[in-house]
């Protein structure tokens, strides 16, 4: 009896592994089918095709079919696999932490075209989460320290993982607690402060797809009522923690561009600027302290 018309070859999990995940209505069941077959056989994925009749223990088919089914119940593929690969470096990720999306690349590649020039300089990462952000500015700029805050001991717990696995255990330091009230001491010493804070109105959260509203950090997403309660405490605190001509940068939600710039301009920011994301949204804002 052959591997493939006794369905234990890869090609059968896949077919059969793509139907399950298609029938739950998953957009991209065929990829997530293969990462998760591949995951389970510790293989490159498109390995799986090399050998598609290549048998597949009885504990290596459990296994499959217990992740596709937690995927058929829309758990996101990343945190199946344990990753998420972002800016060239692979995030160890948890549902304790927000998933990194590819559009925060785009506050990465602007942070870094500000901090790169700098000699020694000193950042902020507020909310760090899996230290995604911290660990690519740090990868990014040789030369540049970063304080990575957050107020959950679970995110850091997985942050630390982050920072170790990437070798930046030198110049990435993790700070628990609220926003920037660790960063008190520091007043005045901060080349830029940068931040993926939460900023969807919470009146959104239970129309988002299953896999962020269900799965996801609540406090990673929700910005309160208008999606800008975050935003307010770091735009009125980060001043007094800049040096003078230290930018702060975030990442900010659909069409909260203007009023960001408003409350950054009533804090006495200039050069106040706002850059679109791969799909045309005005996503990222920055400003500068004095200078």
């Amino acid at each position: 009896m052959t591997t493939a018309t006794s369905g234990l070859g890869v090609g059968v999990l896949l077919r059969e592994g793509t139907r399950r995940l298609e029938a739950a209505a998953i957009p991209t069941a065929r990829q997530d089918a293969e990462w998760l077959l591949a995951t389970v056989l510790g293989l490159p994925r498109f390995d799986l095709y090399l050998e598609p009749a290549r048998e597949v223990t009885a504990g290596g088919r459990d296994r499959f079919w217990a992740l596709v089914g937690r995927r058929q119940a829309h758990e996101p593929l990343q945190y199946l696999l344990g990753f998420e690969d972002f800016v060239g470096l692979r995030i160890r990720v948890t549902p304790a932490v927000l998933i990194p999306r590819p559009e925060t690349e785009g506050l990465v590649e602007w942070a870094v075209e500000i901090l790169a020039p700098l000699d020694g300089p000193v950042a902020a990462d507020v909310g760090t989460g899996s230290g995604a952000i911290a660990c690519a500015l740090a990868a990014a700029c040789p030369a540049l320290e970063v304080l990575a805050i957050d107020s959950s001991l679970a995110a850091l717990g997985v942050a630390a993982g982050n920072v170790r696995a990437a070798g930046l255990s030198a110049r990435v330091r993790l700070v628990a607690g609220d926003l920037l009230a660790p960063l008190a001491s520091l007043a005045g010493g901060l080349d830029m402060i940068v931040s993926n804070p939460p900023y969807l109105p919470t009146g959104i959260i239970p129309s988002l797809p299953r896999e962020v509203a269900g799965f996801e950090p609540r406090l990673a997403l929700d910005g309160g009522p208008d999606g800008l309660r975050v935003i307010r405490r770091i735009v009125a605190e980060a001043p007094g923690l800049l040096r003078s001509g230290g930018t702060l940068l975030m990442e900010i939600g659909e069409e909260q561009a203007g009023l960001v710039a408003s409350l950054m301009a009533a804090e006495g920011f200039s050069r106040i600027a706002a850059r679109r994301d791969l799909r045309g949204v005005e996503r990222f804002i920055a400003g500068q302290v004095g200078g």
